[in-house]
């Protein structure tokens, strides 16, 4: 089967959508689809057209960048060609041009799987006030013109207005996560206590949380270090955040209590994962619908303390391997990470079973289904 598969960032662009996107294609080539990737030339250097890993990516050239998103004129044009040649469309939300490329589609009568990752929520200003109605408009229109719509849980699609409007055609599937070696032994920090975090620097993933759990953490734990993965410069719309808790950081820093190690490649974050003692996702809203971090952490033997937002809270129910704390809540935060360093909990599922429910193959099956291959 030739599958289009569309959205607005992927590789190298690196983000827990962009990973499962990127996941989900490479597993439908390996599974002998012909996969072709339709998305942004964000980054002028990317070349407009490349096969890689069997996935040929063809990049629409980008106008202007609008808040987080771009302004693609000509992806029309690439849209229709691109449905054309294919038999079946998987488009990835949140996705400003999802609804043209939906509706042509519908039109052409390709079976069309729609996977909405996350509810859009942008920090404050009328300015994103507007960019979120714009885009929440276009993803109403491509759910309503799809044939099946996708959530990672049952838990999410429970509290997000735009899933809540398609139960008939909801289908929900765990989201795919690349296994990574597992030597069995344990972390790699050395009786040290270190705290993780593994995201973009922005504000709904919960840094400021953290840096105000710190201080109690500290008095429990004083050796205890933070090792932060992820961009921290150049990240959209976040120079307030930045001017706001970097001062604050560079003081842990210099102090040796506060680390930050860069944008890691995926193969190099199972090395990341096995430094630490805990992995934290105290994540404020919406934005986040599951954290596959907490998945990638847990294979490597990882606990993880996540907020009690609906789907971030499916990974620790699931596996037993963590905890769940209020949202926004600096000492509940504390004394969750201090509890999974002083005694963590035995999991409940194996580490077998959690690569299992969550492999690449396993997430393809469901859209092959889906769209009806042989």
């Amino acid at each position: 089967m030739r599958i289009l598969v569309a959205l607005t960032y992927y590789r190298p662009h690196i983000s827990g959508l962009t990973l499962y996107a990127e996941r989900l294609a490479l597993a439908l080539a390996r599974r002998g689809h012909q996969v072709t990737v339709l998305t942004s030339r964000y980054d002028r250097r990317l070349p407009r057209d490349e096969t890689a890993d069997g996935v040929r990516i063809r990049r629409v050239p980008v106008l202007a960048r609008v808040g987080k998103g771009v302004l693609m004129p000509t992806i029309g044009w690439h849209a229709t060609r691109e449905v054309l040649r294919h038999d079946a469309v998987i488009l990835h939300l949140p996705q400003l041009d999802a609804a043209g490329i939906a509706l042509r589609a519908r039109a052409l009568g390709r079976p069309t799987a729609l996977v909405h990752h996350c509810d859009l929520r942008l920090p404050g200003g009328i300015h994103n006030r507007v960019i979120e109605r714009v885009v929440d408009a276009a993803n109403r229109v491509a759910a309503r013109a799809v044939h099946h719509v996708v959530a990672y849980t049952d838990d999410f699609a429970s509290s997000s207005p735009l899933l809540r409007r398609h139960g008939a055609k909801l289908v929900t599937a765990l989201p795919p996560v690349a296994d990574a070696p597992f030597d069995g032994e344990p972390p790699a920090h050395q009786g040290r206590p270190v705290i993780g975090m593994a995201t973009r620097f922005a504000a709904e993933k919960g840094a400021d949380v953290l840096l105000d759990a710190l201080p109690k953490v500290f008095e429990k734990q004083p050796g205890a270090q933070v090792l932060f993965a992820g961009q921290v410069d150049d990240v959209w719309g976040e120079d307030a955040l930045r001017a706001r808790l970097l001062p604050r950081i560079a003081t842990l820093e210099a102090a040796g209590r506060w680390r930050f190690v860069g944008l890691l490649q995926p193969h190099q974050m199972a090395d990341f994962y096995r430094q630490l003692s805990v992995l934290v996702v105290p994540s404020l809203n919406s934005t986040e619908s599951f954290g596959l971090v907490q998945i990638e952490a847990m294979l490597q033997g990882v606990r993880v303390v996540a907020s009690d937002l609906p789907g971030v809270r499916q990974p620790v129910r699931l596996t037993g391997m963590g905890s769940i704390v209020p949202v926004g809540d600096a000492p509940a935060l504390a004394a969750a990470i201090v509890d999974q360093i002083e005694r963590p909990a035995a999991p409940i599922m194996s580490r077998t079973e959690i690569a299992k429910r969550f492999s690449p193959d396993e997430n393809a099956r469901v859209f092959e289904r889906l769209l009806g291959a042989p």
